[in-house]
């Protein structure tokens, strides 16, 4: 067990480790300030985390990340189910949901902002709101095509609504829920800094802003990485697992 894990560890790192060199030989060619090395980047990343408050917009970004994945998540799976199981609602509503795929994530930030003000949970609905859409189309794809046939199965042997719904049909829906999910988390936290950018006066996005106005590039490239590394750790240690636990049918729970 513990090779194979080794094995799938070195493989990941690999890659990573040859873009930190080629950072690191490119911004050493370059010799700009513009560019800086990767070394000044680690640097200006520990500066930040032991003698500034590096940690304190982190945790608040990924507060904000939390909720918003959370709402957009519940909301777009309802949605989504309601629009496969019922073609009428699918079929009044598609229209309205192919705006909503389509309206810039910039516009919605600045339409909550100027609606509910510069507060927080007007930078929290304008990060659900631009998520909700994708979850409803993947959700209502995995709607269309479950098993017919075992849902009858579940309706000849009269099976109670809640195990219906809970063992029957929805787990159908976990392989489609699970990717909206993976590729919700990259799409949300890109479009949390750009609400702290916009209108809050912490968060990761918003010291981003900050270190721009001063053209300071090691700063800005200190939070990305620390940011990027967070959403690494998740994926690797929350997602993944999820996902292949998916992946075998564990999701069928016991019968």
């Amino acid at each position: 067990m513990i090779v194979p894990a080794l094995k799938q560890l070195l493989h990941s790192a690999l890659p990573l480790a040859i873009l930190f060199l080629v950072w690191q030989c490119a911004a050493m060619l370059m010799d700009s300030s513009n560019f800086p090395s990767l070394l000044q980047v680690f640097a200006s990343l520990r500066s930040h985390l032991v003698d500034g408050d590096m940690l304190h917009h982190l945790l608040v970004t990924l507060l904000r990340v939390l909720l918003s994945f959370t709402i957009a998540m519940l909301l777009g799976v309802l949605i989504g189910i309601m629009m496969g199981a019922f073609p009428r609602l699918n079929s009044a509503g598609d229209s309205i949901l192919i705006i909503a795929l389509n309206v810039p994530a910039l516009v919605t930030i600045m339409l909550c902002y100027v609606w509910f003000g510069l507060v927080e949970a007007a930078a929290i609905a304008a990060v659900a709101i631009n998520k909700i859409p994708t979850v409803v189309v993947m959700v209502r794809e995995g709607a269309r095509v479950v098993d017919q046939d075992l849902l009858d199965v579940a309706r000849v042997f009269q099976v109670s609504p809640p195990r219906y719904f809970f063992k029957v049909y929805l787990p159908q829906l976990y392989p489609f829920i699970m990717a909206s999910a993976r590729s919700g988390l990259s799409l949300i936290w890109k479009i949390v800094l750009v609400v702290e950018l916009l209108g809050r006066s912490d968060g990761v996005g918003f010291q981003l802003g900050t270190y721009f106005q001063f053209f300071d590039i090691s700063s800005i490239l200190a939070y990305t990485l620390a940011f990027a590394a967070i959403i690494l750790v998740i994926e690797g240690l929350i997602m993944r697992p999820l996902d292949r636990f998916i992946a075998r049918g564990g999701y069928h729970g016991q019968s």
